[in-house]
């Protein structure tokens, strides 16, 4: 398969993914996408109602669909914790976890600073430091689940716009002066940092787990088709979002370089994915300087075990394996 090609998502038969965020846009698409392939799928969210609706979408969108609901609030430690305490528990009819989407974010950053329970700033908690937390959580459920023939994947969801701004996040808590749109970019600056240095940890420590950062381009929901309870923009937005046709895609667009980045055999970990410019597709791409910045990455991983509290369990990953 050439790069550029359209990807045609393998059989997922007996294969559990979670992905974060997937009440509506790219994460509903992308657990749709893997259901269809024959996953089974835990969607997660932190809106009941909004989960339950989606869930029942994706039932009757992929007749025979294996998918089940988490409630989870990557914003929350708390919520996080107690969401992959569940998981590891066994509360799920399951053995294995083969793969996570980090995909819950914030797109439209509030114009003030804003906090969550815990005193982190909203943005950088819910994009980055609440996924970091996850990752922490379900690293060893990971390993355990590979085999000789498949290695569990983490899917960091990263953005265009760390070309547009040259951010380098050493105030991630945005205490010395706050912007919406740097709060974002600079979010997802570190969201890329933390996936290319958890692959370049994982390799250190011999996890059987691989991290890979992937982008959706401009995905808009204004040219994405309409599922009741999942995506219902307005006339207004509809008209809007077209105008945006020669530079936009859909959310269903958008979500084929994730589904990629967690499902191609013929990925590796630390590669970075999106979609091509032109005639459709997915391809590797080259990510920003800042994000692949060893220094920065160090910084970042480093500032999210303080704020969080949380280390990677490598060494346990790496004995979990045999």
């Amino acid at each position: 398969m050439h790069a550029g090609d359209h990807f045609e998502v393998p059989p997922q038969d007996g294969r559990t993914y979670l992905i974060t965020g997937s009440n509506a846009g790219l994460g509903y698409f992308a657990s749709e996408k893997l259901a269809r392939a024959g996953a089974h799928i835990i969607m997660s969210g932190r809106h009941p109602n909004r989960l339950a609706a989606a869930h029942d979408a994706l039932e009757a969108r992929v007749p025979g669909a294996s998918v089940e609901t988490l409630i989870l609030d990557v914003a929350n430690p708390g919520s996080v914790r107690s969401a992959a305490a569940s998981l590891r528990g066994g509360l799920f009819d399951r053995r294995r976890l083969d793969g996570v989407i980090f995909n819950a974010g914030i797109v439209h950053t509030p114009r003030e600073r804003t906090l969550t329970r815990d005193g982190r700033e909203l943005v950088f908690s819910t994009n980055a430091l609440g996924h970091f937390v996850l990752g922490a959580e379900l690293l060893v459920s990971l390993a355990r689940s590979a085999t000789p023939r498949h290695t569990p994947r983490m899917v960091w969801l990263g953005s265009m716009s760390t070309r547009m701004g040259a951010y380098r996040p050493t105030d991630v808590q945005l205490e010395e002066k706050y912007s919406a749109w740097k709060a974002y970019v600079q979010s997802k600056v570190a969201v890329q940092a933390l996936g290319f240095e958890a692959d370049a940890r994982l390799r250190d420590a011999e996890v059987p787990v691989e991290s890979v950062v992937a982008h959706p381009g401009y995905a808009i929901g204004g040219r994405t088709e309409t599922i009741t309870g999942v995506n219902e923009p307005s006339r207004w937005k509809r008209f809007r979002d077209s105008l945006q046709a020669p530079i936009a895609t859909s959310k269903e667009t958008g979500a084929e370089a994730i589904v990629r980045a967690l499902v191609d055999p013929e990925i590796s970990g630390g590669e970075y994915w999106g979609p091509r410019m032109f005639g459709g597709g997915t391809e590797r791409q080259r990510p920003s300087a800042t994000s692949l910045d060893p220094e920065l990455r160090t910084e970042i991983w480093e500032r999210c075990e303080q704020l969080s509290g949380e280390t990677w369990p490598f060494a346990k990953a790496a004995r979990g394996r045999r």
